[in-house]
Order: structure tokens, then sequence, then C-alpha cells
């Protein structure tokens, strides 16, 4: 995504797009710097925001608006759009969280393409309107769409139901116990590679090298042995790493390798006839997903399920042992200010033996019975 591809052509009564190199004869870049900027921006977020441009600059044209620089109006007036247009695939319009992205998305084409990104209030208006007419309405779109936290309740739950003697049972074991040990999404769960993303650690533990999406660097996660040896990490880790070796005659490579019914290693996968897939074998963060909820559906239990739910789980399973935010943060890779993380943990606090009711009934009862 680079500045020349996020200015469209414009209409012929409209003033065009004046280019910040129009004005200042040092604002530009050259290619290979673009180029720099663009392996700044994650791939899921870049195809998210490129599509939210395109559609975007298709209304611009049609309604005969200037998408780059944009107005504070036009904004404004294609949110109010996106409200009332129903969506191809949904027959639905937008929800408030798409909306929300939507804004972000033409701010930071705007940042990207060297322009001042417009005045975005009159937008957010428009959606925190939208938002509260659906919760009115007790419209399910006003509710941010969560994934469900997998903690170790639900772990134990999922993992009774896999058949551990299988290599495809080896696999999905370790991918569900490791994410929610490392507290990883699955973009950072899925590179991992065996032996070349571990370290030996003294009492038997394994030093995780993982890359932080969002945060763009790289962390060491220590894992220690668990307790239950069932929900070990690390043993799952090695029973994993050792069915490659023996079953599939994989040494080294992907740790979490696609897999057929079969428990075939790597099948080959074509779309109207071509090659598709990691020639490696590696899975996708989206056959991580596809692993969490399957397994977890499995039991019984309901839910939105992703492999993000093993990050989030990480947090239940954390603050369940009273375990501090700030240790949980730096263990998962979170920025000490992380709105994210202290959403998480707001919403673990309000339930259970976390909850300031329960907390205060408590009290009232020892000082009860100390009278």
């Amino acid at each position: 995504m680079v500045a020349g591809d996020l200015l469209p052509a414009t209409t012929e009564d409209r003033t065009p797009a004046v280019r910040p190199e129009d004005v200042d004869p040092d604002a530009w870049l050259p290619p290979e710097a673009e180029e720099d900027v663009g392996a700044g921006i994650p791939e899921s977020t870049e195809l998210a925001y490129g599509g939210d441009m395109k559609r975007f600059a298709e209304w611009c044209t049609t309604v005969g608006r200037r998408t780059m620089p944009a107005a504070p109006q036009t904004v404004t007036a294609y949110l109010s759009h996106l409200k009332r247009t129903p969506r191809p695939k949904t027959g639905r319009p937008y929800g408030p969280n798409s909306m929300d992205r939507i804004i972000a998305s033409i701010r930071s084409s705007h940042r990207a393409a060297g322009f001042e990104p417009p005045d975005t209030m009159g937008a957010r208006k428009v959606v925190a309107g939208y938002r509260a007419e659906l919760g009115r309405a007790k419209d399910p779109a006003a509710v941010p769409r969560k994934a469900a936290p997998a903690d170790r309740a639900v772990l134990e739950a999922a993992l009774a139901e896999l058949d551990r003697t299988r290599l495809s049972g080896k696999r999905d074991a370790a991918l569900m116990l490791l994410g929610h040990a490392i507290a990883s999404r699955g973009s950072e769960l899925v590179p991992l590679d065996w032996p070349g993303s571990f370290t030996e650690l003294p009492g038997g533990g394994l030093r995780v090298r993982v890359f932080r999406i969002k945060r763009k660097r790289w962390q060491n996660v220590d894992v220690v042995l668990d307790p239950v040896p069932e929900l070990c990490a690390v043993r799952a880790v090695r029973a994993l790493a050792r069915a490659l070796e023996f079953e599939g005659g994989v040494v080294t490579g992907p740790l979490f390798q696609r897999m057929d019914q079969h428990g075939h290693l790597a099948p080959d996968m074509t779309r109207r006839g071509k090659p598709i897939g990691d020639p490696s074998g590696r899975m996708t963060a989206e056959a991580a997903s596809d692993v969490v909820e399957r397994s977890v559906k499995r039991a019984g239990i309901p839910g939105r399920w992703t492999s993000h739910s093993l990050r989030r789980g990480f947090v239940k399973s954390a603050r369940a042992a009273d375990v501090d935010i700030v240790r949980i943060g730096r263990h998962g890779g979170w920025d000490d200010k992380s709105k994210a993380l202290i959403g998480y943990v707001d919403e673990e606090d309000s339930q259970g033996d976390q909850n300031p009711l329960t907390q205060i009934g408590q009290a009232a009862r020892t000082a009860q019975e100390e009278t």
C-alpha cells in the first residue's frame, strides 16, 4: 500500500488532490522507502485497510467527491452512507466496530500517502449515535464480537475430547496449550519452528522466542513444567516434536503443520488448479483458529472460539491466580499501558471472587463474625 495507490482519479468537476510534493519538494519517498514503510504494517491490517480504502474511493467517485485529501464532511457522509447500506455478503449494514476500523483506515491511508488526516469528529459522532441506537434496540451488532477466553478449565475440557495418541491430537493439544502458555495470537503461534524457536531451560522448561506482531519486537517467553501433566505445554510440545520425527520424518521446520483427515503431513492444496498454502506445510493463523473452535465446541462449551481465545484465556487464568497485571502484560508482550489488556483484566475482575460486590460481601461477613 503506497502513496500512489491511494490516490484514485478525480472526477472532472472536482479539484484534483494536491500532492505534498507539489507544496514541499522534499515531501516524497523513493520506492524502496515506501516498501520499508509497508513492511511495518501487519499483513492482515494492510489487507483490511486496503479493502476499506478501495470501497471508500469507489463511493467518492460515485458521488463526485475527492478521496484524498478527503474533506471531513466527506468522511462523515460516507459513514452515514454505510449505516444505511446493506453489505453484499450479509445483507446487513456495517456494524459500529467495522465503522471504527474504516475511520482508522482512512486516517492511516492519508498518513501513508503524506497527507494530513481529515478531522473525523463528525464521523465518530455518527458511529457513536449508531451504536447507541443499536444498543437501545438490543441489537447484537452494538456489542463487540470478542473471542471467548479459553482458560485452564476450558482447555482441560477441550483436551479431554482429543485423541492424543494420534499425530493430529498431539498437534492440536500442543497448539492450544502453548498458545495459552505464551499468551500468543494465532499469527504469533504458527510461525514457530522446532527446534529453532525453542531453547532448553534448567529444570526442564522451554524458552520460546516469539515475534509479537502488534509491537513488532521479539520476546523470549519462559514456559515452565506444569504440575498437571495433561495441561503442560512443555510436555505437549515435546510430544509433538517426537511424533513429527518418528511418524512424519520431520526433524526441523514448522512445529504446527497442516494435516489431512488421515494425519498425512503437508498435503498438497490447490484452488482452481493452482497450488496454495505454505510449501513447507506450515499452518495458517486461520487454521489455528479452526483447531481451537473445533476442539472447544466438541466439548460442548458455547462461545466464539478463535486462536485469540488462548491469549485471552491466559489473562483469565492468571487473574484467577491473583497474578499482578504488570507481570501478566510483560509475559504476554503487552505494552505497560495497553488498553486491550486493561479491558481484559477489568472484565475478569468483574466476575467471580474478583467482583467488588463479592469482596464487599466477604468483608461484611468477616466483620459480622468478629462481632
